[in-house]
């Protein structure tokens, strides 16, 4: 199965408080997305493009030398819509699945990849790695009271990457009306009609949003 692998990595670092793309923040001396692109590859991934924003592609190339590098755009639905047009437009070699994965979830075991990659190989048309959810989780009204206790024994934290049939994926874009935002690419092909299985994923594999998610990561990567 010949898989492509599409980093989202145009977003900002404003709220972990740096001055330049999330994506770019060093993490154990290397960007962020330099450790994405590696899991993907490690993970089995033949090829990898990264969206990235338009006006900082020099310091992206420079930081992913020789890695396939798009214009991103505003949201996060255009800039997989652009990576993914680049990998299966005319001219592109046959691509059997496509594996989208967060710039900000660098610490993702390659082992999280391979298990995406097996339920997609074993007939599954879109797979996302998923943990329980452990803490209580609770509903709230708009003064902030609790009003309700959720169940949270088929509760699941998704993670990324998030793999899909390429033609599945592919349709499920042309189907999203313009201008319609959804959270992830799962619930892109969700959308559409489309089952999607999961997996087990990592604790490892957890999103660096805020400034000391990346202090834990530096921790986890020095310990590695």
């Amino acid at each position: 199965m010949h898989a492509v692998g599409i980093v989202a990595a145009a977003g900002s670092g404003l709220r972990l408080g740096a001055d330049l793309p999330k994506a770019l923040v060093p993490l154990a001396g290397r960007p962020l997305v330099a450790w994405a692109v590696d899991t993907l590859r490690a993970g089995g991934a033949a090829e990898v493009v990264v969206a990235v924003p338009p006006e900082r592609r020099t310091e992206f190339a420079a930081a992913l030398p020789g890695v396939r590098l798009v214009d991103g755009g505003a949201t996060r639905t255009a800039s997989v819509r652009a990576a993914l047009a680049a990998v299966t437009g005319p001219g592109c070699p046959p691509v059997d699945a496509v594996l989208v994965h967060d710039a900000a979830r660098p610490l993702t075991p390659p082992d999280v990849v391979a298990r995406v990659l097996r339920a997609l190989a074993a007939g599954a048309r879109a797979v996302v790695p998923v943990l329980p959810v452990v803490d209580t989780t609770v509903v709230v009204d708009g003064q902030g009271i609790v009003t309700d206790a959720v169940p949270r024994a088929t509760l699941r934290r998704v993670q990324t990457p998030q793999g899909f049939d390429r033609r599945t994926l592919e349709d499920a874009y042309d189907a999203l009306p313009d201008g319609v935002e959804l959270t992830d690419d799962a619930a892109v092909v969700r959308a559409a009609g489309v089952p999607v299985q999961t997996v087990k994923g990592d604790e490892r594999a957890a999103k660096i949003t805020v400034a000391h998610d990346l202090a834990l990561a530096e921790l986890q990567a020095v310990r590695a």
